[in-house]
């Protein structure tokens, strides 16, 4: 199997939506084998954290990573959180292998979708890894995962699934009270549409009466009108949207990203109605536990109620 990784690296600075703090990216080429990884060049020792989804240490309103098992004070800190958009833009644009330097606890937002590092990346191109000197145990994208009998886990009416299917295939439902928003669904196939058209343009969206609230728990202390998408009863406060469905293409950017942390995307349809990062990751963990025999039919017809 062909494996790929940027043809050079670049990168890119900004605020981080929930911790504020603002950081800077630099995005490398890697070799066949290491997947996509972090590397908190800012503390000591550089530790590394894998965009694993055994690595997954948070998901309340974004995803967030850690290296080692979280059992000291070295380990809480280290951490990268919001990740899903740019692995989302990695994984969307074929980029298999990538190490990712990043001065400070959380990936910058940018305005709010996947845009900015796609364009990134469709600057410096996309090669052919380059294969290990000691490559027998290549990584786990060497297996494919195929899904023989649906999987589903449910939250109350939230749910996400991954269905059997000829080729991979992500549908997203949300619906909420707001008129702006409402009840949106939205497929996308990457062998029939670029995700760089179709789904990385869409901008991450919250509602104004939640703001206060979400800002005396210590988050999106970093959002803005200029990197998100807002609304209130009356509609939006920072229109024009990019898609009339923006914010549904948004949660299923988000999916992307989460089921990224597999490695590859599975041979399924990944069906996902009221969702949020906690469900992604479920999903990716039930599909993470048969990669190494690259089949998932022992997860046949699983029900997890959460």
């Amino acid at each position: 199997m062909t494996n790929y990784t940027l043809g050079a690296y670049f990168e890119r600075s900004g605020i981080g939506l929930h911790s504020g703090i603002t950081t800077t990216v630099r995005v490398l080429p890697a070799v066949a084998g290491t997947g996509r990884y972090f590397v908190r060049v800012d503390l000591p020792g550089t530790p590394v954290i894998p965009a694993r989804v055994e690595a997954v240490s948070t998901t309340m309103l974004s995803t967030q990573l850690r290296a080692g098992n979280g059992e000291t004070c070295a380990d809480s800190e280290m951490t990268v959180r919001t990740v899903e958009h740019l692995l989302a833009a990695l994984a969307g644009s074929g980029v298999d292998h990538a190490c990712i330097e990043i001065d400070g606890p959380e990936v910058p937002l940018l305005d709010g979708s996947a845009l900015a590092w796609i364009k990134a990346i469709q600057e410096v191109g996309i090669v052919e890894s380059e294969r290990p000197q000691h490559s027998s145990h290549l990584s786990f994208l060497a297996s494919p995962i195929v899904i023989e009998e649906p999987i589903w886990i449910c939250q109350d009416d939230a749910f996400v699934a991954a269905l059997p299917a000829p080729m991979t295939r992500f549908t997203y439902g949300i619906d909420f009270e707001n008129p702006a928003i409402g009840n949106q669904w939205h497929s996308w196939t990457p062998e029939q549409e670029h995700f760089a058209d179709a789904i990385a343009p869409a901008r991450t969206f919250g509602l104004a009466n939640q703001v206060d609230q979400l800002r005396d728990r210590g988050l999106i202390k970093g959002g803005s009108l200029e990197n998100a998408l807002v609304c209130d009863d009356q509609g939006w406060l920072n229109p024009p949207l990019r898609f009339a469905n923006e914010p549904v293409r948004h949660k299923l950017l988000d999916l992307v990203g989460d089921l990224s942390l597999l490695g590859k995307f599975p041979l399924a349809h990944v069906l996902a109605y009221k969702a949020s990062h906690s469900l992604h990751i479920q999903l990716a963990r039930l599909l993470a536990q048969q990669i190494g025999a690259g089949d998932v039919s022992r997860q046949s017809s699983a029900v997890i109620g959460t």
